[in-house]
């Protein structure tokens, strides 16, 4: 029987990283108090967990694995803002290494505004490249919303310090782009890729509408990101549009 008290084993546990798990298993398993079969018990599930996560990541990785064998630069691509009523629609081109292992990527919608930001800054450290681009209201009026997003689709490609040699796209095919596309159906939760496109995507917007509340507070930009919630629409009813409202999506509204 183990001479530590329990709550120290408890702590043990708490402090261990994922990889050092089995260790800590091995090492109180027969222990025999209850309340450390307990802690034994969490440590297999959060081990469970973990092997569940890294097999649906490299189930996530099909397309790339078929593309990695004939190039080395693949470009996930996805746009995030194209329904709101109000900011710019912007897009990402993330290229990650033949060798990733970022966890817990998905498309950005599944996952919690803090895993989010946490993803954000590891695919922002690991990553070959990303490249941002962005459309604002005022194009996305000139030349209606898919031709706004193309546009900032290419310019993400542009911002790219790598150049990709394929580009997996989420259900689109970019016109006026010469490297060979793939476009995927619901590519943000079937490609790592453009999963962590829609991630960077995400995060970036919504940054940006976080700042525009502060500029104008009336309509809880920092909430509502631009989308017509309620109480988007109401402000708009009652305050008219901001410059940052996009004319041709609030006909109806105004």
């Amino acid at each position: 029987m183990s001479e530590k008290k329990i709550t120290e084993i408890q702590k043990e546990y708490k402090e261990a990283d994922l990889e050092l798990l089995p260790d800590f298993i091995q090492e109180y398993i027969n222990d025999g108090r209850p309340g450390v079969s307990k802690i034994i018990g969490q440590a297999q599930k959060k081990m469970e967990k973990l092997r569940l996560e890294k097999e649906r990541i490299f189930r996530l990785k099909e397309y790339e694995n078929k593309y990695w064998e004939q190039y080395e630069f693949i470009g996930g691509i996805d746009e995030v803002g194209r329904g709101p009523l109000a900011g710019p629609v912007i897009t990402a081109c993330v290229i990650l290494p033949k060798d990733c292992e970022i966890l817990y990527i998905n498309d950005s919608k599944k996952l919690t505004a803090a895993k989010r930001e946490e993803l954000y800054e590891e695919i922002m450290e690991k990553a070959v490249s990303v490249g941002i681009g962005a459309a604002s209201e005022a194009r996305i009026d000139d030349i209606n919303i898919l031709q706004a997003t193309y546009e900032a689709m290419r310019q993400a490609i542009e911002e790219s310090s790598v150049e990709p040699q394929i580009l997996l796209n989420d259900a689109v095919t970019i016109p006026q782009v010469k490297i060979p596309q793939v476009p995927i159906i619901k590519g943000d939760a079937k490609s790592i890729t453009i999963g962590a496109a829609s991630i960077i995507a995400k995060v970036t917007r919504d940054r940006m509408m976080v700042e525009y509340d502060s500029i104008y507070p009336e309509y809880h930009f920092a909430s509502n990101k631009g989308y017509g919630s309620a109480e988007h629409i109401e402000a708009l009813k009652k305050y008219g549009p901001c410059p940052i409202h996009r004319k041709s999506f609030i006909g109806n509204f105004v």
